[in-house]
């Protein structure tokens, strides 16, 4: 299977092994590391193996193992296996999905803040996001510097005033409970960066001691009905 590599920008830094991945850190305007690999292996045989009793569904190592697979789906399933030990062993949580598609938000009309809306994460430890699609359309990432905060874009933030029913002086703290700090609108002309198929990823998050911008990403929109296969952690 080839792999197509994103561009090269500063926002991005691509590494060749996974302990570069997990030590680098992140510096400047850099907020996002690529563990970049050519994978060997048939990912769409275990995704059509996969039977969907709703729009996603989480595949455990117990139940890959199960699976009756040609030698390019077994290929593939090693990798997916050393992946999710390397992820544990060094201390993340990670999870295997198959998605069809996610649930979309239409709480707000005017604000999605369902995971194809670009937005960051959040944690109140040091903590990064790591995640790989291996199979169907990669998540995208947005330069900073291409995206500006919905809450702060005017017409938003008047509109966000009128869900706003508390005191004098929470209205902040009503963006951040409510998750709306956490999303972002892409500049005129801006450029999202695909992250591709098989490379590992890892993303900044926005934390307390986080010395670089959280990286903005955003699921993509499914094509034709095409399922994915995604870590993420």
């Amino acid at each position: 299977m080839m792999i197509n590599i994103p561009p090269q920008g500063r926002q991005i830094q691509y590494v060749k092994n996974f302990q570069d991945l997990v030590s680098i850190p992140f510096h400047g305007n850099t907020n996002a590391l690529c563990w970049t690999r050519e994978l060997i292996g048939d990912f769409s045989e275990i995704v059509n193996l996969v039977t969907l009793d709703e729009n996603m569904a989480e595949l455990h190592p117990d139940e890959l193992l199960e699976l009756q697979l040609t030698e390019q789906g077994q290929r593939a399933r090693e990798i997916l296996l050393h992946d999710l030990k390397v992820l544990k062993a060094h201390g993340a949580s990670p999870t295997l999905n198959v998605i069809q598609s996610y649930e979309r938000d239409d709480s707000y009309l005017f604000f999605p803040t369902d995971v194809y809306s670009f937005h960051v994460d959040r944690a109140p430890i040091p903590v990064d996001t790591f995640l790989c699609t291996y199979y169907g359309e990669p998540s995208e990432i947005l330069p900073n510097s291409q995206a500006e905060q919905k809450v702060l874009v005017p017409e938003i933030r008047e509109e966000l005033k009128k869900l706003y029913d508390g005191g004098a002086g929470y209205f902040e703290s009503f963006l951040s409970e409510q998750f709306f700090d956490l999303h972002y609108l892409a500049k005129a002309n801006a450029q999202p960066i695909s992250l591709g198929l098989g490379h590992l990823c890892r993303l900044a998050t926005d934390h307390p001691n986080s010395k670089v911008p959280p990286c903005i990403h955003r699921a993509p929109q499914e094509k034709n009905g095409q399922k994915r296969l995604l870590l993420i952690c």
